[in-house]
């Protein structure tokens, strides 16, 4: 199956979309965009990766969902396009960063000028149903992300992984720490970013620990 997505990870995962799983995925997905109003739109499902190259990728932050409101996803977690008001999450992890490195809010929430500096915002499911939130668990792509996690747990060092909230400190629970910095808080939801989320510190953390291992910090 050719899916259309940037070079270093196709030549990583292409194993993968040959199993039965995906194949039955790429299936579902294309009926839910004949049928349904499903976001992102379909050429951005992959953004992510276009963003953030096998090789540049130097921190994850996993998120769980695509936003499932009009005009919000678009391939990156947590991340909105220039103009569109921030969901909750993202004001708490902006609020965050203030605390913790002093910057000011952004003026808008488009995470791609982190992605494009080697942070992958993975969602565990790359697509949603229009106000269904959760709508394509269970479908296959977490199978995928899983698979996307062990390459780079397995094939690199030194990453970061940054695991907000339960859902993301299950799913990388293979993640040898030896080889790389995993730091766990709530998710920053207003359900539960006031259990730790706020004050966890984690964007110092992770340019601490990049820079103790030669690598570029992150402008957050």
């Amino acid at each position: 199956m050719d899916v259309k997505i940037e070079t270093s990870w196709k030549q990583r995962l292409e194993n993968e979309f040959q199993k039965p799983y995906f194949l039955n995925l790429a299936e579902f997905i294309r009926n839910e965009y004949q049928n349904h109003q499903i976001f992102p739109k379909g050429k951005e499902i992959f953004n992510a990766f276009s963003h953030c190259s096998f090789e540049k990728t130097k921190v994850v932050i996993l998120g769980q969902d695509p936003y499932h409101g009009p005009g919000q996803a678009h391939g990156l977690s947590f991340s909105v396009r220039e103009g569109v008001p921030f969901p909750p999450s993202l004001v708490n992890i902006f609020k965050e960063i203030n605390r913790d490195l002093g910057l000011s809010m952004p003026s808008n929430g488009d995470l791609s000028r982190w992605a494009d500096q080697g942070v992958l915002l993975l969602n565990a499911t790359l697509t949603v149903r229009a106000h269904q939130a959760g709508s394509h668990q269970n479908m296959g792509w977490e199978t995928f992300t899983d698979a996307v996690i062990q390459k780079l747990a397995h094939e690199k060092e030194n990453l970061v992984f940054m695991l907000w909230g339960a859902y993301a400190q299950k799913k990388a629970a293979f993640i040898s720490e030896d080889k790389h910095l995993k730091l766990h808080a709530p998710h920053p939801s207003p359900l539960s970013a006031h259990r730790g989320f706020l004050g966890c510190g984690h964007f110092s953390k992770a340019n601490t620990y990049l820079s103790e291992k030669g690598l570029a910090k992150i402008k957050w």
